[in-house]
């Protein structure tokens, strides 16, 4: 294939009002919610899942026009991955993962786009970003090897984003990720966990793959809003910050599936009688459920406006302030902490019976505490970066910003 980004894509897909695809999501919530508990027992979303997910066009949010996609605005993105997650929050967290990769591809060399979408656009990508494998140079590209755990849907993708820092020149080279077809890597069966079971978020393990330079994109170009793919791709869309797109992505769904977890405790709560006293009269119930509606609309207020604010830079062609990224990534890691305490109060508030596997409670429980141990939600560490900075120290440490 030729060196220029040449190649055209004939496909032409009208896209839905953004509203009427957030309807579509939400009109799935329940569907999800009944079949969360087979999801759980299966370890994997359902495949009629996805075909729903894919029949209602949501994968195509963030996808290239010229390749099928729709390009709309990633605040209709995480409006869908809310009413997702409320359903069902591994189903939220595949859609926060696979779901975004079409974004990332409109970042990756178009040839590399004519790969994945060339004769199915339909194909979905799964990731493993940590570069846990052995990456060299070869001649016009690399060669990978390794083990690269957590990849979150991995079953219902073609492709494959895998971290790795090359080896170039004898010295270590840019850490960068690279897209691997499905015929040069395996995934072993490796998710019993706790908590986020139906995720299916396996190994994919490779041995010894060539990958062309052209499906190869640096981390700094990243965190500095640039890729190849902007040169066909030209739209605000794909001059967000990755960072903020891609943590919000494994943040989100723990609020979405707290709202789910409180609707259902609303719907418990009415009919419980404890003791001889209606739950409703509860005074620490009451008191509950409005610190949990209260502090959902908080995190959700904070998300959008900082959205809002993401987009005016993207649509100016500016990157946002440091110190405004690092913030910002903290107010997301800071979701799945909130929700966890939260979760983990509103389960005590439902008693004993709360206990029974035909309540949702326990399940969504552990979700959330899964989803809160994921890297880019360790509060803590980022939570120490951003006090850092608001005493002026703004030092460059993370390209996930």
């Amino acid at each position: 294939m030729p060196a220029t980004q040449d190649v055209k894509s004939d496909v032409k897909t009208i896209a839905p009002a953004p509203a009427d695809l957030v309807a579509r999501a939400c009109a799935l919530t329940s569907t999800l919610a009944a079949r969360a508990a087979k999801a759980e027992q299966d370890r994997r979303v359902p495949h009629e899942t996805i075909a729903d997910m894919q029949a209602a066009g949501l994968f195509r949010v963030f996808q290239p026009e010229r390749w099928g996609g729709y390009e709309m605005d990633p605040a209709t993105y995480f409006e869908i991955q809310l009413a997702l997650a409320e359903g069902c929050m591994s189903t939220g967290w595949v859609y926060g993962v696979v779901g975004l990769h079409p974004w990332l591809m409109g970042l990756f060399d178009d040839r590399a786009a004519q790969e994945v979408w060339g004769t199915d656009d339909t194909t979905l990508i799964c990731s493993s970003l940590m570069p846990t494998g052995t990456v060299v140079s070869a001649p016009d590209g690399f060669r990978l090897s390794g083990r690269w755990k957590f990849s979150s849907g991995s079953e219902h993708c073609g492709w494959a984003y895998l971290g790795g820092t090359p080896a170039e020149d004898g010295r270590p080279g840019d850490r960068s990720i690279f897209l691997v077809p499905r015929s040069d890597y395996e995934i072993e069966d490796t998710w019993r966990v706790s908590g986020l079971k139906a995720t299916g978020s396996h190994d994919v393990v490779v041995k010894d793959a060539f990958v062309p330079d052209y499906r190869r994109l640096r981390w700094i170009d990243n965190f500095n809003c640039l890729g190849p793919g902007q040169a066909v791709n030209t739209s605000a869309l794909y001059r967000w910050i990755f960072g903020q797109i891609f943590f919000r992505g494994v943040s989100t769904p723990a609020l979405g599936a707290l709202q789910g977890m409180l609707d259902a405790f609303l719907r418990y709560g009415s009919v419980r009688v404890a003791r001889g006293a209606r739950a409703v009269d509860d005074p620490s119930v009451q008191l509950v459920v409005a610190e949990v509606t209260a502090a959902i609309d908080e995190m959700k207020t904070i998300l959008f406006r900082n959205l809002d604010n993401l987009r005016g830079f993207a649509e100016r062609g500016e990157r946002p302030p440091l110190r405004q990224r690092i913030a910002y990534k903290f107010h997301s890691a800071l979701v799945g902490e909130r929700c966890s305490v939260l979760a983990a109060r509103l389960f005590k508030a439902a008693g004993g019976a709360g206990l029974y596997t035909d309540l949702p409670f326990g399940r969504i429980l552990a979700d959330i505490t899964a989803g809160r141990q994921h890297i880019s939600n360790q509060f803590e560490s980022i939570g120490r970066s951003y006090g850092a900075a608001l005493f002026g120290n703004e030092e460059q440490k993370d390209l996930m910003l």
